[in-house]
């Protein structure tokens, strides 16, 4: 059955979608009397039925809830060193599908990728909607919010939230990320973009409270590397 995200709060009767929700029900094609699932992302969702298509929009009639959720049986918040190029869209999309409940993207030393401003805003839109798209496609009913790009030097000095902090890294002493995290608690994981994070930086992660973890004896790319971490940690 369609899944269309809706951002505005969802209740029982009527309803006209939101623009960008019809557009997801008109690409659809759906009929009057098509059956669809909405969700807000707020939890659980929808049963609901298309009862009009015209020019205005999309109307339609919200049933009963559902309390259904799809998450991971931990958190983890990704702390990405952006990738460039269509990489972090790729990313963005796949984090979502495997259950993160954050990305933070960030800028480091070595990134290619570097974004201020309208052009930082901009893109952090296109991110969100691509993980609002992943959540319509995977059945998640919660949206995992996408940041606004941040320096990494801005985002360690801000105070720490609860949780066990790890650092991707090869550095000696590194211990394997499957036991670095044990229990059931939030997890935030930091990794650097193309060409990683200088030694420097890394030295102010741990100033931090990161804990140096690694992936086994092979150098992944950046945005593999952040999705074998989440794969790891999501379900442990």
């Amino acid at each position: 059955m369609p899944r269309v995200h809706c951002a505005a709060p969802l209740a029982a009767g009527p309803l006209r979608l939101t623009d960008e929700a019809a557009r997801h029900v008109q690409v659809l094609r759906l009929q009057p009397g098509a059956p669809l699932t909405l969700f807000d992302g707020r939890g659980g969702e929808w049963a609901a039925t298309v009862t009009r298509m015209d020019r205005a929009g999309v109307a339609v009639q919200v049933d009963e809830h559902h309390a259904i959720e799809r998450e991971a049986a931990r958190a983890v918040h990704l702390l990405v060193g952006m990738p460039a190029n269509e990489r972090m869209d790729w990313l963005v999309e796949k984090a979502t599908e495997l259950g993160v409940a954050s990305i933070q993207p960030l800028v480091a030393a070595r990134s290619v990728l570097r974004l201020d401003g309208e052009r930082a805003a901009r893109r952090q839109a296109r991110w969100q909607a691509i993980a609002v798209a992943a959540c319509e496609q995977c059945g998640r009913n919660r949206v995992p919010p996408v940041a606004a790009p941040l320096a990494l030097a801005a985002w360690l000095q801000r105070p720490a939230e609860a949780g066990t902090r790890l650092l991707l890294s090869l550095r000696a002493g590194a211990v394997a990320l499957r036991l670095a995290a044990p229990g059931a608690g939030a997890v935030f994981v930091l990794h650097g973009p193309e060409g990683g994070l200088t030694p420097e930086e890394e030295d102010a992660a741990l100033a931090q409270g990161y804990l140096p973890a690694h992936l086994g004896a092979r150098v992944l790319r950046s945005e593999t590397a952040a999705l074998a971490a989440l794969a790891v940690l999501a379900d442990l």
